[in-house]
C-alpha cells in the first residue's frame, strides 16, 4: 500500500514569480522560511488555511498549487 501525499508546485511558482525567495513567501503567508522549505521538500503537509494563503499569494486556485497523490511504497 502506498503513502498518501499532498504535493505542491511551490518551488516552480516562486521562480515564475520574479524568483521569489522562500523568505519572501514565508513573510507573505505568515510562516517561517523553514516551513516553506519543509513544504517544498514534501516533508510537511500544510493546514487547509495555510494552503489557501499560499495559493492566494500566487493568485492561483488551490488545485494549481497543491495536488493529492499516492506515492508507491516501492519508489
Amino acid at each position: 500500500m502506498g503513502k498518501n501525499l499532498v504535493g505542491n508546485h511551490i518551488r516552480k511558482l516562486r521562480f515564475n514569480n520574479n524568483e521569489m525567495t522562500q523568505q519572501q513567501l514565508a513573510d507573505k503567508v505568515g510562516v517561517t522560511r523553514q516551513t516553506i522549505v519543509a513544504l517544498e521538500k514534501g516533508n510537511y503537509s500544510p493546514s487547509l488555511e495555510l494552503a489557501f494563503r499560499i495559493a492566494h499569494a500566487f493568485g492561483l486556485p488551490l488545485e494549481e498549487v497543491f495536488f493529492y497523490g499516492e506515492e508507491n511504497a516501492n519508489s
